[in-house]
C-alpha cells in the first residue's frame, strides 16, 4: 500500500475506530461495574476501574439467586431449539427445492407471507393452544411453538435450489433413500447456512423474553432474560445492587460471544456466498 493511499484511508479508519469504540465501551463498563459496589457504581464523577476488585457479586448470584438453574435453563432452551430449528428447516427446505408436489408454490409463498405477521400478533392464540396442550411452564412451551421457522425454511430452501439435482439423480441410480441424500450428501453441503441459521437461531432463544415471560410460572424455570428483569424488580426498602445485576449481564455475554467467535467464519461465508455469483 502507497503512503499517498494510506493517507486517504484516514477517515475510514478513524470512522471504524469511532464505530468499535461506541460498541466496546458500554459492554467494557458492564464487565468493570461488576467488580464494584454499590456507592462506586453511584459515586460522581464516574470511576473507570474499581477501587477494589471484588467477586461477591457473583458470588451473590449463586448464593442469593438460583442463576445456576437460569444459566441450565437457557443452555437448554437454546441449544435444544437450535438443533431442532436446523434439522427441521432443513427437512423442509429440501421438500420445497428438490420436489415437485402440488401446491408448492403456493405453500411457499404462504410461509414467506408469514414472516410478515408480528409476534405480537399471534402471541394470545399461541398460548391458549400451547394452554391447551398443558405445555405452560415446561421447557417444551418454549421450544416447541418455535422448531420450524418460515425464515429458517426460507433460508435452507435458497441455499438447496443452487445444488445440483443432477448430483442426487446420480445418487439415486446408486440405490441411496431419500433421507440419505438428505442427510450424507446434502446437509454437508451446507455447513455456511447451517452456521448462520444456527447463530440467528441461538442468539434469537438466548436473548428471548417476550414468550418466556408469558409461559413460565415458577422461578425454577426461568431462563435468563426473565431473571435478569426479577433482579431489577423494585422491592420495598432495598435498593437495586446493580452491582449483582452488571455480573449476571457479563455472564449472559458469554456464550453469545463464544458461539459467534467459534463460527464466525462460516457464519460470514454464509451471508457472502448468496451475494457472489457462481
Amino acid at each position: 500500500m502507497t503512503l499517498n493511499k494510506a493517507i486517504r484511508r484516514i477517515p475510514l479508519y478513524f470512522v471504524v475506530a469511532l464505530g468499535a469504540f461506541l460498541t466496546l465501551a458500554p459492554f467494557a463498563w458492564m464487565i468493570l461495574s461488576s467488580f464494584k459496589n454499590s456507592s462506586e457504581i453511584y459515586s460522581y464523577p464516574p470511576t473507570l476501574l474499581p477501587d477494589t476488585w471484588r467477586l461477591n457479586n457473583y458470588a451473590k448470584l449463586f448464593t442469593e439467586r438460583p442463576f445456576d438453574t437460569w444459566y441450565l435453563n437457557s443452555i437448554l432452551v437454546a441449544g435444544i431449539s437450535t438443533v431442532a430449528v436446523l434439522f427441521f428447516s432443513s427437512l423442509a427446505g429440501f421438500a420445497f427445492a428438490k420436489y415437485e408436489f402440488k401446491g408448492r408454490t403456493l405453500m411457499f409463498a404462504l410461509l414467506i407471507g408469514s414472516t410478515m405477521i408480528p409476534f405480537q400478533l399471534i402471541l394470545i392464540p399461541l398460548f391458549i393452544e400451547t394452554s391447551r396442550m398443558k405445555m405452560i411452564d415446561t421447557y417444551a412451551g418454549l421450544i416447541i411453538p418455535f422448531m420450524a421457522p418460515a425464515l429458517g425454511i426460507f433460508l435452507m430452501k435458497q441455499y438447496m435450489s443452487a445444488i445440483p439435482n443432477e448430483l442426487l439423480d446420480a445418487a439415486r441410480i446408486d440405490g441411496a433413500a431419500e433421507f440419505t441424500l438428505f442427510w450424507r450428501i446434502v446437509m454437508p453441503l451446507l455447513r455456511p447456512a447451517l452456521a448462520t441459521l444456527g447463530i440467528i437461531t441461538f442468539l434469537g432463544s438466548w436473548n428471548s423474553f417476550i414468550w418466556p415471560l408469558v409461559m413460565l410460572r415458577s422461578e425454577v424455570m426461568m431462563t435468563l432474560p426473565i431473571g435478569l428483569r426479577a433482579l431489577t424488580e423494585n422491592v420495598p426498602g432495598k435498593e437495586r445492587d446493580y452491582g449483582m445485576i452488571m455480573a449476571a449481564a457479563t455472564l449472559v455475554s458469554v456464550p453469545v460471544i463464544i458461539v459467534f467467535i467459534a463460527m464466525q467464519r462460516q457464519f460470514i461465508s454464509g451471508l457472502l456466498s448468496g451475494s457472489v455469483k457462481q
